[in-house]
């Protein structure tokens, strides 16, 4: 069967993106809360995407936490490629891509767009986006209130690896009066110190681009450039790394024409 549109669902454990592309070009992304339920949130996509009448000659590849749930999907990838070969579509470089999700942090070394080399995190959400939500709703903020107070503050160390005991010295330093300033510019460096470790772990090569949920917040892109002593670079779509991955897999392509309206109108 010959496809008009190939579609890459990445169902991550926060936040669910997605990618249509067509042989030449990407059409469009979106993304959706996952919430408690992958396989409803997939139902969701599924219907947004007839709304836009792609499902009648789709091929479907389905990527990341929740992607068993995806049961339209064509075929069923893995984050790791996934993640490499929408980065490199997206930056067009050999390099080293960092992508911080929900759950886990990824380091991902490329060559001639395809995956050399990777690392990933421990199981413990420390250093991933859900450990920066778990204490920004222990300070009573939201993500961008707590970046703002981050910016604001004198980083208070928060050392423990793991998310419970880091929570019970957040509860410490909320307890002891510390500035909300200064406990959320030490989550914020936590977080930023995990990442960079791992990264040096792994090695990393002279470009580095980060991808995933915190690409597009300039503050934690400028303190894990300082902890890595590298200009890390970003893409307005990096959060979508993985869905243009898939929908690339989908279409067996490495490439695909990004134009600037696309790049203008992501949130």
């Amino acid at each position: 069967m010959d496809y008009n549109y190939f579609a890459g669902v990445d169902i991550g454990s926060t936040a669910s993106k997605v990618a249509v592309i067509d042989d030449e070009k990407l059409l469009e992304c979106f993304n959706l809360p996952t919430g408690w339920n992958s396989k409803e949130t997939a139902k969701a996509i599924y219907k947004i995407l007839e709304e836009k009448g792609y499902t009648d000659s789709m091929r479907c590849v389905a990527t990341g936490y929740g992607r068993i749930c995806v049961e339209y999907a064509d075929k069923i990838i893995t984050e790791i490629t996934c993640h490499g070969r929408g980065a490199f579509a997206l930056f067009g470089a050999d390099c080293t891509v960092i992508d911080v999700g929900g759950q886990d942090t990824k380091i991902i070394s490329l060559e001639g767009g395809n995956v050399r080399d990777f690392l990933m995190n421990d199981k413990c959400a420390a250093g991933t986006g859900k450990f920066i939500e778990i204490m920004a709703n222990r300070l009573g903020a939201t993500f961008d209130e707590l970046y703002d107070m981050a910016k604001e503050g004198n980083a208070l160390s928060i050392s423990s690896m793991c998310t419970v005991f880091a929570e019970s010295e957040v509860i410490s330093h909320i307890g002891a009066g510390e500035k909300r300033e200064d406990i959320a510019a030490g989550v914020i460096d936590s977080v930023a110190d995990r990442v960079a470790n791992l990264c040096k772990r792994h090695g990393f090569m002279n470009r580095v681009f980060l991808t995933g949920g915190l690409c597009s917040t300039d503050y934690f892109v400028e303190l894990l450039s300082q902890k890595l002593g590298k200009d890390i670079q970003t893409h307005k779509l990096g959060r979508y790394a993985g869905a243009l991955g898939a929908a690339l897999s989908s279409a067996s392509k490495k490439e695909i024409i990004i134009s600037e309206e696309i790049k203008s109108n992501i949130n």
